[in-house]
């Protein structure tokens, strides 16, 4: 197994730039995700890795090897694709070995390392089996299976569960993480479904528009943002995001005000903020409780009961919307006036350029 460095990685067609210097250490056994919207390059980023696109510029290396010319079969990688890929006429058996096969692997051997890997996956009882009597999820485990007798360096997974129902999603998230235990291997996971980040990966890769805009571990990009955009994007439901000005900066707490509450005061350490600056308020729907004196009051719009929590959507004296994530089964009925509070550390503020000021501590249970 090997780590990977990417250094300034770019990608172009033409004048456009998807990839604009990607620069990024995997260590050895990592179970990295690149996350991101749709079009935001992750995926490829993952096939620049894999040799399946040219690189314009920058280096990667996997290993100790520079691979930017090497051919996909000399990087020691296996892909994972969204869609199976796997030969109809051929049975889970034949399929997952014909890598083997091609490379004229021993018959003996061969099938050793075919079984290893059914065992691996449990499905010793699908080798008989053609793709067409296999169920979804049961066809993504062949697909890595045929990934994994191949012993490569690093493992690709290019949105590997979007085909799959969501009960299915979960079933196979739960399988990848025991697999990664087992193997112990480097893998590289692209998707644009941030629950599938947060729970799988060891470190996150947070891509917009071919930029790196944050990359730590789950815990980090939840409670540190580097910005608006990571704010917004990893967490669900996403962060409510409020305009407010600057009204008062002391040591550690700024007061600011806005079109939906008088005025409320934020702690953390912050830069440089100025009376009257214009900055946005970030709180997520989770750092929301029911309080009679909140500073976040508006009519209920909509209320989604979850059986152990409560979404509520109120509009705010602005026409903005605030969601809340309540706990348990509150008595609350559409088109009631409800205020909200939270804890004063538990708030975001960012600049007019979207970076973070502040960021909240991590709360973990005892």
């Amino acid at each position: 197994m090997a780590g990977l460095l990417l250094k300034n990685l770019r990608k172009s067609y033409a004048q456009t730039q998807v990839i604009k210097g990607a620069d990024l250490k995997i260590e050895h056994g990592e179970f990295v995700v690149f996350v991101g919207p749709s079009g935001c390059g992750k995926s490829t980023l993952l096939r620049m890795i894999a040799g399946l696109e040219e690189i314009t510029g920058g280096e990667l290396w996997i290993g100790d090897k520079l691979c930017n010319d090497a051919e996909p079969r000399e990087r020691g990688i296996a892909m994972v694709f969204q869609n199976y890929a796997l030969y109809p006429h051929m049975t889970v058996y034949e399929n997952v070995g014909f890598g083997l096969k091609l490379a004229k692997t021993p018959e003996q051997v061969r099938d050793q390392m075919i079984r290893e890997a059914a065992r691996t996956l449990q499905m010793e009882h699908l080798l008989e089996r053609k793709p067409s009597q296999l169920s979804g999820g049961q066809r993504q485990r062949v697909a890595i299976g045929r990934a994994i007798v191949r012993k490569p360096e690093v493992f690709l997974f290019d949105e590997p569960l979007s085909n799959l129902d969501a009960a299915l999603r979960v079933d196979m998230r739960m399988e990848l993480e025991k697999l990664h235990s087992a193997l112990g291997a480097t893998m590289i996971y692209v998707t644009h479904d941030q629950v599938e980040a947060m729970t799988l990966a060891d470190r996150i890769v947070v891509l917009n528009a071919g930029v790196v805009q944050q990359v730590g571990t789950p815990l980090d990009l939840y409670y540190h943002p580097a910005n608006r955009f990571v704010a917004g994007f990893i967490g669900m439901p996403k962060m409510n995001f409020l305009e407010v000005t600057a009204h008062a900066v002391e040591d550690g707490r700024v007061t600011v005000g806005g079109k939906d509450f008088a005025t409320l005061t934020v702690q953390g350490h912050f830069g440089t903020i100025k009376v009257g600056e214009s900055l946005t308020l970030g709180v997520r729907p989770h750092a929301l409780r029911l309080d009679s004196a909140g500073p976040l009051a508006g009519r209920v719009q909509v209320i989604e009961r979850m059986g152990h929590e409560t979404n509520v959507s109120i509009e705010l004296p602005s026409g903005g919307t605030c969601l809340a994530v309540l706990e348990g089964n509150p008595p609350i009925e559409r088109g009631e006036r409800l205020a909200l509070a939270f804890q004063p550390d538990e708030a975001i503020l960012f600049d007019a350029n979207g970076d973070a000021l502040n960021a909240p501590p991590v709360r973990r249970v005892q």
